[in-house]
């Protein structure tokens, strides 16, 4: 049996984003970075399975109509009616610019646990993604275990997005010394700029990766921004400049950077060629960058297809 499609592991959000500098409406928006990542793959053509626990009150509805709307799978989510839904609002300041205000979690202890986790979904996929969203609460620690064994009795790639929010951690050495305990079960690594700096403690991206290089990871990537993206396999290090956009709101532009690596490596397989990995890194600033011309982290509308076939006429003419 051929394996396909994605896992993403995580919790559910909803985002409420400020309409405007009042600060009192709200657009409510599917959320959450395992989610955005979800959502981008399946945009891709990829199979792709939530796994999570969800509620079943009216903001449960919503995220399950977004998701059956998106055509992911939730058939291996657990549903149950003392779940409620994270919530994140995103408020307008005095210049107009959007920034993170505050963060509801009215049941912290409602999360999947190890044994709801199906070993089924595993036998049948081909990547495990996950982030550090589920490493800081404990129960959720030992669902990712599980989780990440199930991958590797299954033979999946691993991915991983270290994705650091540290106001959710009990401290930044926790925060640090769990996140880093994680990056050598990964074929698949991406850190923001910033995120390789507080982990490795230094503040130059070459001394930040020389650190990491002790973890043996096979797919090194680092997103910089605007600046664009760089990617190390076997020592070596490619760098790619990012398009130009006319980038209105930056959020989830790391997801659906996530998302088009996710497909590379799905549809593709692991690069052997430096060539190809800039062909991966190329294709994926393409579409992160693209998220960026809308508010929201789902909401942008651009031509994926089109992109597609950039990528697959970019693989073919380099014979890869």
């Amino acid at each position: 049996m051929e394996k396909l499609g994605v896992i993403s592991l995580g919790e559910a959000f909803v985002d409420y984003i400020s309409i405007d500098r009042s600060n009192t409406k709200y657009k409510q928006l599917l959320g959450g970075a395992t989610v955005n990542v979800a959502v981008g793959t399946r945009r891709l053509g990829i199979p792709t399975y939530y796994l999570c626990k969800l509620g079943t009150d009216e903001i449960s509805q919503f995220v399950k109509q977004e998701l059956r709307k998106e055509r992911i799978g939730t058939e291996f989510s657990i549903h149950t009616p003392s779940k409620k839904i994270c919530g994140v609002y995103v408020h307008i300041n005095a210049n107009g610019e959007r920034y993170f205000h505050s963060y509801l979690n009215p049941t912290p202890d409602e999360l999947l646990t190890e044994d709801e986790i199906r070993r089924e979904v595993f036998e049948q996929a081909k990547i495990f993604y996950y982030g550090s969203g589920t490493l800081f609460h404990e129960k959720a620690k030992k669902t990712t275990k599980t989780a990440l064994k199930y991958a590797k009795d299954s033979k999946n790639m691993i991915a991983f997005d270290t994705n650091l929010r540290l106001k959710r951690w009990e401290s930044e050495d926790h925060c640090r010394k769990t996140v880093s305990s994680f990056l050598k079960d990964a074929d698949i690594v991406k850190i923001a700029e910033d995120e390789l700096n507080f982990l490795t403690e230094t503040n130059s991206i070459e001394t930040g990766i020389a650190i990491l290089s002790k973890w043996k990871i096979p797919y090194l990537f680092v997103t910089m921004g605007s600046k664009g993206a760089c990617a190390v396999m076997n020592g070596n290090k490619v760098f790619v400049a990012a398009p130009t956009v006319n980038a209105i709101d930056t959020t989830g532009a790391g997801d659906a950077f996530m998302s088009a690596l996710l497909y590379c490596f799905h549809e593709n397989g692991m690069p052997s060629k430096l060539t190809q990995l800039t062909e991966y890194l190329q294709f994926s600033n393409s579409v992160g960058a693209a998220a960026t011309t809308e508010i929201g982290s789902l909401t942008a509308n651009f031509d994926i297809v089109e992109l597609k076939k950039q990528f697959l006429r970019s693989l073919k003419k380099g014979n890869l």
